[in-house]
C-alpha cells in the first residue's frame, strides 16, 4: 500500500481524468458513483432550489478532435486490447455516440482500478441505456471474475411509457478487486404479513414474539449428537442433535444472558441441550423437541440485489440537482462495502450524495466533479447535517496533487495535461502521425512499405511501433512507421521493426530492402522535423 497524497473532505474542481491520474495508487476504499448515463440529452436543475443553474451535456460524439488521445492508448496497448473489443463492439451495435461514451468511462475506470485498494469495491450507477456495454467494458477493466452484483433500484411507482413496460429502475454494477474484500451484510425488516405468520408465539415474558426451529438436523452422527436425550432418539429418523452454537439466537443467548456461559461453558450437545431446557428455550411436542427463536433475535432479511424499499430523494432532500439519487441509497451501499474511517471516492459528485452519506458514516471522502457549485451544496448539505467541523475542514481545489507514488498510470499512452507539463510533440493524435509520415514516405501515388518495400495505396497501410511496446517502445511519432497489412500482422509485439526486415527477407516477402529503409529514413527524418517545429 502506498500512502494517500490527499487529503480527507476533499472536493476537486475540473475533469476528474486530471485528478484520478494524479492520485496515488492503492489509497481508496471504496468507489460509489453515479456517471453520466450516455441518455444523449441535457439535463438541468429545478428552478429556485439549492442546485439553481446546475445543467450538464449527456451526449457524445464521436470527434477526432477529442478522443484520439483516448482512442490511440486503448487500442495499441496489449494490455487494454479488451477494452478496446468492448468499445468497438458498442460501436457496431449501437454506433459510435456509445462508444465515444465508452472511451471516456474507459480511461478513468482504469485509473479508478488502480486507485483501489486489492480489498476495495466499486459502484457505478448506470441504467438500461448502457448499462449492458458498461457491464462489458467493467469486465474488461476488473476481470469478470470479480462481478458480484447487478443491483436493480427501482426508483420510482408505476410510470406509463408509450408502447414499452414502464421503466422505474437503474442499475448499479458492483465489482471486487480481488476474492478477499470487504463485506459487511446489510439487512432489511420482514415483511410485516411473514412476521405476523410466523412469529405466532409469545410466553409473555418480555422475550417478545417467537417461532420454534428443529433441534436436529439431517444425517446421523455415531459420536454423542446421534445418542438419544431423555430417551428420544433421532438417529430413528436419519438425523442428528444440533444446538445454536452459531448464527442470530446464539448470539440472542449472549447478549441477553438468557444461559450463562453459553454456548463454551458445556461440555457436550446434551449438557446444551439441558441448559437451553433449564432456560425455558426447548419446546416440547409430539415429534423431536424444537428451540425457540425470537423476533428480536433476527436481524431482518438479507438485502437482496433488488432494492424497491428506497425511493428517489424527496422533501428536504431534494437539491434541484437533475440526477440526485438518494442517501439512503448510497448509504447502503457505504455500509455493505467499507468500514468507519474508510476513503470514499466519487468521481462525479455532483451534488455529492456519495460524500454526504460517507460523513455521516463516518468514513472519509473525496468527491471530483466540473461543476462551479458542488463546494457550495456540498457545504449546505453537510451544515443541514450539523457538520459543521467537516465544512470548516473541507479542501476545494482546482489544483491536482503531486504524486509520490511510482508515479505509474493505468494507461501510461493517455496523455493529459497535469502540473508536471508534458511536451507537446508526445501528444500527437494518431491521425497526425498517420499523416506526417505518409507525407515523408509518400513515392509517386503510393506509400511505401517500410517493412518490405512494396509500394501500396495510404488505405492500405498501417501505423505501428518500431520498437514493439512489450519491449519498452515509446507510443511517440519517432516509434512510429507505416507498414502493409501482412508486415504489420507478422510483426505485431513479436518483432523489431529490423527484426521484421530479417524475417520478410528469410521468408521472400521482402520486396525492395531499399525502397524500405528509405522509407524508414524518411519517416524518421520527417517525425525529427515535427518535434523540433512543436518545440
Amino acid at each position: 500500500m502506498t500512502d494517500r497524497n490527499f487529503d480527507n473532505r476533499t472536493l476537486f474542481h475540473g475533469d476528474n481524468i486530471d485528478f484520478l491520474r494524479a492520485m496515488n495508487s492503492d489509497t481508496v476504499d471504496l468507489i460509489a458513483t453515479d456517471p453520466p448515463f450516455a441518455k444523449g440529452r441535457d439535463f438541468h436543475a429545478t428552478p429556485d432550489s439549492l442546485a439553481a443553474g446546475a445543467s450538464f451535456q449527456d451526449r457524445w460524439k464521436w470527434d477526432a478532435e477529442s478522443h484520439p488521445q483516448f482512442t490511440d492508448a486503448l487500442r495499441d496497448d496489449p494490455e487494454n486490447k479488451h477494452i478496446w473489443t468492448v468499445i468497438e463492439s458498442a460501436r457496431a451495435t449501437w454506433g459510435d455516440d456509445m462508444g465515444a461514451f465508452l472511451c471516456f468511462m474507459g480511461v478513468r475506470l482504469m485509473e479508478m482500478r488502480r486507485l483501489l485498494k486489492p480489498t476495495s469495491s466499486i459502484y457505478l450507477h448506470c441504467d438500461p441505456t448502457a448499462s449492458h456495454y458498461l457491464k462489458a467494458l467493467m469486465d474488461a477493466v476488473f476481470g469478470r471474475h470479480n462481478f458480484r452484483n447487478e443491483i436493480v433500484w427501482k426508483r420510482s411507482g408505476g410510470k406509463s411509457d408509450a408502447r414499452r413496460w414502464g421503466r422505474v429502475s437503474d442499475r448499479l454494477l458492483y465489482y471486487t478487486c480481488g476474492a478477499e474484500f470487504t463485506w459487511n451484510q446489510q439487512y432489511q425488516p420482514h415483511d410485516p404479513d411473514y412476521v405476523r405468520k410466523t412469529y405466532r408465539y409469545d410466553d409473555g415474558d418480555g422475550r417478545g414474539a417467537y417461532t420454534t426451529m428443529p433441534l436436529h438436523a439431517a444425517g446421523q452422527s455415531a459420536g454423542e449428537s446421534g445418542e438419544p436425550w431423555r430417551g428420544i432418539d433421532p438417529g430413528k429418523i436419519g438425523n442428528h442433535w444440533r444446538t445454536p452454537t452459531k448464527g442470530v439466537m446464539n448470539e440472542f443467548i449472549v447478549e441477553n444472558g438468557l444461559i450463562p456461559d453459553w454456548p463454551d461453558g458445556y461440555s457436550g450437545v446434551h449438557a446444551r441441550l439441558d441448559a437451553l431446557d433449564g432456560a425455558g428455550l426447548v419446546v416440547h411436542g409430539s415429534g423431536l423437541p424444537r428451540v425457540k427463536t425470537y423476533l428480536a433475535a433476527t436481524k431482518g432479511v438479507a438485502a437482496a440485489d433488488i432494492v424497491a424499499d428506497i425511493p428517489m430523494a424527496s422533501g428536504n432532500e431534494r437539491t434541484g440537482y437533475p440526477t440526485q439519487k438518494p442517501l439512503a441509497l448510497y448509504e447502503r451501499i457505504i455500509r455493505a462495502s467499507s468500514n468507519p474511517g474508510d476513503m470514499v471516492l466519487d468521481p462525479f459528485a455532483g451534488c455529492a450524495t456519495t460524500c454526504v452519506a460517507a460523513e455521516r458514516l463516518e468514513r472519509q471522502w473525496v468527491g471530483i466533479d466540473l461543476w462551479e457549485e458542488t463546494k457550495g451544496l456540498t457545504v449546505s448539505r453537510l451544515e443541514a447535517e450539523k457538520r459543521m467541523f467537516a465544512v470548516e475542514q473541507m479542501v476545494v481545489t482546482e489544483t491536482p496533487p503531486e504524486r509520490t507514488d511510482d508515479g505509474e498510470v493505468a494507461s501510461p499512452d493517455l496523455r493529459v495535461r497535469t502540473s508536471r507539463q508534458l511536451e507537446k510533440w508526445q501528444r500527437l493524435y494518431r491521425q497526425q502521425i498517420f499523416d506526417y509520415l505518409a507525407e515523408a514516405q509518400v513515392k509517386g501515388e503510393f506509400v511505401v512499405c517500410a517493412g518490405c518495400g512494396r509500394a501500396l495505396e495510404r488505405e492500405f497501410m498501417e501505423l505501428d511501433h518500431i520498437l514493439p511496446r512489450d519491449d519498452g517502445g515509446e507510443n511517440y511519432i519517432t516509434n512510429r512507421v507505416l507498414l502493409c497489412r501482412p508486415c504489420n500482422g507478422w510483426k505485431s509485439n513479436n518483432y523489431t521493426l529490423a527484426g521484421l526486415r530479417r524475417r520478410n527477407k528469410h521468408e521472400g516477402w521482402m520486396r525492395d530492402e531499399a525502397a524500405a529503409e528509405s522509407a524508414h529514413l524518411r519517416a524518421r527524418r520527417k517525425a525529427d522535423e515535427v518535434r523540433e517545429d512543436l518545440g
